[in-house]
């Protein structure tokens, strides 16, 4: 015989805690009041896609300073990070910091290091021939630029970049090289060419040979130029006796030199203002 059961009572819910709410309401207030006392600013962070991964240190250092570049400019970037940047596209996947910090360790400065010789930059560890041919180009993209401002222009006429083109090409150089500066009958820059390299203090030149040249290029007056590595532009007797030969040798032809430069180190000297031309 089938008894009837009475349904049971379901459990009463029980009422929300008035504390718990006030607690849990007040909770967010009081890590904000915390993280302003201390200073700090908390955000929530979006959820990265399953499966990618942080980029390296190194990688979001590359994109500020890239970003950095392309905002503000060259002038917005210490020495190390445009020698980083420089060295970003040799070597893609070097942290290229350390070997930034290594180059201005050895050679002082952007301009000293990318004007080292091929040689010395390979000394610095990690950067190999990739990363030194790479300074190297920057280096010959420097000279170029330079060397657009003057040529085919009236150099008399902008000395300045005359002398910002020749401290740039030789300033730096270990041994001595001497250029002749070719000009036409307006004084516009025709060609510079290197006559001579020698030793730390001595170079030979033969007047005979720049004065076939000028001819040759039917240039009709010169400047010449020559580097002192030690960095002191004071001439020797035999550059005030050099130039004097060469400037006979041209009289004959009816070609006029102009000046005589040394270039020193962040030091120029002129021999027409010295009055010795």
């Amino acid at each position: 015989m089938r008894q009837n059961v009475a349904p049971r009572p379901s459990p009463a819910r029980r009422a929300p805690d008035p504390g718990l709410a006030e607690a849990s309401a007040g909770f967010q207030p009081a890590l904000a009041l915390e993280s302003e006392r201390s200073g700090t600013v908390t955000r929530r962070r979006q959820a990265r896609p399953e499966g990618e991964e942080a980029p390296p240190g190194h990688l979001g250092h590359r994109a500020r300073v890239r970003q950095r570049l392309l905002s503000h400019g060259p002038d917005a970037l210490l020495d190390h990070e445009l020698l980083e940047l420089v060295l970003f596209l040799a070597l893609p996947r070097r942290d290229t910091k350390p070997i930034a910090r290594a180059l201005l360790a050895r050679f002082g400065s952007f301009a000293n290091a990318i004007a080292a010789t091929p040689l010395e930059l390979l000394g610095v560890d990690g950067l190999g021939e990739a990363g030194v041919a790479a300074l190297k180009a920057v280096q010959g993209a420097a000279l170029r630029l330079a060397r657009a401002e003057v040529i085919d222009q009236p150099v008399l006429n902008s000395w300045d970049r005359l002398i910002d083109y020749l401290t740039a090409t030789l300033s730096r150089e270990k041994v001595e090289h001497v250029h002749v500066l070719y000009l036409d009958t307006r004084n516009r820059l025709i060609a510079d060419e290197a006559q001579a390299r020698g030793t730390v203090n001595h170079t030979p030149v033969y007047p005979r040979e720049v004065v076939k040249r000028a001819l040759e290029l039917q240039s009709t007056a010169l400047i010449l130029v020559h580097n002192h590595p030690s960095g002191d532009p004071t001439p020797s007797r035999a550059d005030i006796e050099m130039t004097q030969e060469i400037t006979q040798a041209a009289q004959v032809f009816g070609i006029v030199v102009h000046d005589h430069l040394i270039v020193g180190n962040g030091r120029q000297l002129s021999f027409r203002r010295e009055g010795l031309l």
